[in-house]
């Protein structure tokens, strides 16, 4: 039987919002201090009270806002958008013409290979082995990135790799790096969001009677403006050490989740 059937049958629709509510306020937290989480912890955590379409369609509003307000929030937006647009451009095409898509990819496999990535990469920073851009050929490899993870957005839609490490690489300062994963999710929101439009594989699915898609939203920004003030506490070698260890939890979190595929 369908879990959510069970809180409803059970008369406990108030108590399925609360823990709705408690998620997107604890990802909206994690999203907020270390810039990323939100889609992966909420769609993990809510996984054992409701189908995953359903979780989906609570997670468009507060991934889209969230980004939204993350790329808005600071005062570099306009000098990483002359020195990231080859990156997004990347991420367009590969999301929209990758020749792979979440309905042709075992996802378990897919998510269980991207959580390994991530693990290796966020031990290597956590151990002070800082992987570095050159400036010279930067246009060029940051285009050529942002391919590689707008196909394996395409195809998990997962848009956190090779994007992410690409962007520590760069030697961004903290707010820089938060304020361009916001840039770059935001616009790998919305072009995964086409390709689904384009395959015709978008559903909004079936909410609760009397739910609304405004639901989590307010739980996710509180969560997240409590998130950057503690970030606005943290150096920046305690952000960078947040930072790792976020990607390594979300990393293990990827493995196992694909294991139980």
């Amino acid at each position: 039987m369908n879990p959510i059937n069970n809180f409803m049958g059970a008369g406990h629709d108030t108590v399925l919002m609360a823990i709705v509510a408690g998620v997107f306020l604890l990802a909206g937290l994690v999203k907020g201090v270390v810039g990323l989480g939100l889609p992966t912890l909420s769609m993990g955590l809510l996984a054992g009270v409701m189908p995953p379409a359903q979780a989906a369609v609570l997670l468009i509003l507060p991934s889209l806002l969230t980004n939204a307000w993350q790329m808005w929030d600071g005062a570099a937006l306009a000098s990483l958008l002359r020195r990231l647009w080859p990156l997004q451009l990347g991420v367009v095409a590969g999301t929209l013409w990758a020749p792979v898509s979440l309905v042709t990819l075992n996802a378990g496999l897919a998510s269980m290979g991207l959580g390994a990535a991530l693990i290796v990469y966020a031990l290597l920073g956590l151990f002070a082995m800082p992987l570095a851009v050159p400036q010279r050929g930067e246009r060029a490899s940051s285009f050529v990135t942002g391919l590689l993870t707008g196909a394996i957005t395409s195809a998990t839609g997962v848009f956190v790799f090779p994007a992410v490490p690409y962007l520590q690489a760069l030697a961004l300062r903290k707010n820089e790096l938060v304020q361009a994963l916001g840039l770059s999710f935001t616009v790998s929101t919305v072009a995964l969001f086409l390709r689904l439009v384009m395959e015709g594989s978008f559903a909004m699915g079936q909410l609760p009677g009397g739910w609304s898609l405004l639901l989590p939203l307010p739980a996710a920004l509180l969560g997240m403006a409590a998130g950057q003030v503690l970030r606005g506490r943290v150096g920046e070698k305690g952000f960078k050490r947040l930072f790792f260890a976020g990607l390594l939890l979300i990393g293990v979190y990827m493995v196992a989740r694909g294991a139980m595929h």
